[in-house]
């Protein structure tokens, strides 16, 4: 008996490199089937430069394609904010102020928000030096999730509605989500923006719990809980981006 062998093609490349002035730009390839034509982006979030293809394009014209954006891949990457670890010394904001990292001891503790001896405001941590950057950003995703509560609570009452769930994640596309089913999701990094950013993230998805759109009704909604809610709305606007870049 002939026994057929199948020959499994190569999978594609998750990724194609375009050079440009010397440089080497890792470029993550998606393909959408809902995509008509070839995109480029570069995400201001996390700094991935994306390509996204029609189900039918070939790597080749997808690669000719990335390579004739060289110029632009540079200019949008340099214009990036500077990214800042996790790592003593670092300086990152929590409820709006400036804070620096700290490490208090390399014995294990409890990560605290206070002051310096100079008084400057520190996060200090203790723990080992290889784990200070964990310790921070669960501490931030701690004080997230409490502050979240608390106002998420509030204005549910206000509304009389009950959430069945508040996730905490470190979401990258929306800074807060209403799923039809009651579940509220955040952002963690909501934490290092000014307190009524926070409150105000809360209080538009509570009110989804009443209004799943962004009808005048739900405009109304948001209005009740917070009334002023266009200062917060437009500080996320100018510098929501760049609390991505911490950690």
């Amino acid at each position: 008996m002939r026994v057929a062998l199948l020959r499994r093609s190569a999978p594609e490349p998750t990724h194609v490199t375009v050079i440009h002035a010397d440089t080497c730009y890792p470029v993550t390839v998606r393909r959408r089937a809902a995509a008509r034509r070839i995109t480029l982006r570069v995400s201001s979030a996390t700094g991935e430069i994306v390509l996204t293809l029609p189900e039918r394009t070939d790597l080749s014209t997808a690669q000719r394609f990335a390579d004739s954006h060289g110029a632009w891949i540079a200019a949008r990457v340099a214009k990036l904010p500077e990214r800042v670890a996790f790592v003593p010394g670092a300086t990152v904001p929590l409820r709006g102020v400036p804070h620096r990292i700290l490490h208090w001891s390399t014995a294990s503790g409890p990560t605290v928000a206070t002051t310096a001896p100079d008084g400057a405001p520190v996060i200090a941590v203790s723990c080992g030096l290889p784990h200070v950057a964990r310790r921070v950003r669960d501490f931030l995703e701690a004080e997230a999730r409490r502050d979240l509560t608390a106002a998420v609570t509030r204005h549910a009452g206000a509304l009389a509605r009950t959430p069945k769930r508040l996730t905490v994640r470190d979401t990258r596309s929306r800074w807060g989500s209403c799923s039809a089913a009651g579940h509220l999701n955040f952002s963690w990094r909501l934490i290092m923006a000014p307190p009524a950013v926070l409150d105000y993230l809360a209080a538009h998805e509570v009110a989804h719990l009443a209004e799943m759109n962004h009808s005048d009704r739900f405009w109304r909604v948001v209005a009740g809980l917070y009334p002023d809610y266009e200062e917060p709305e437009a500080w996320l606007k100018r510098h929501g981006t760049e609390l991505h870049r911490y950690g």
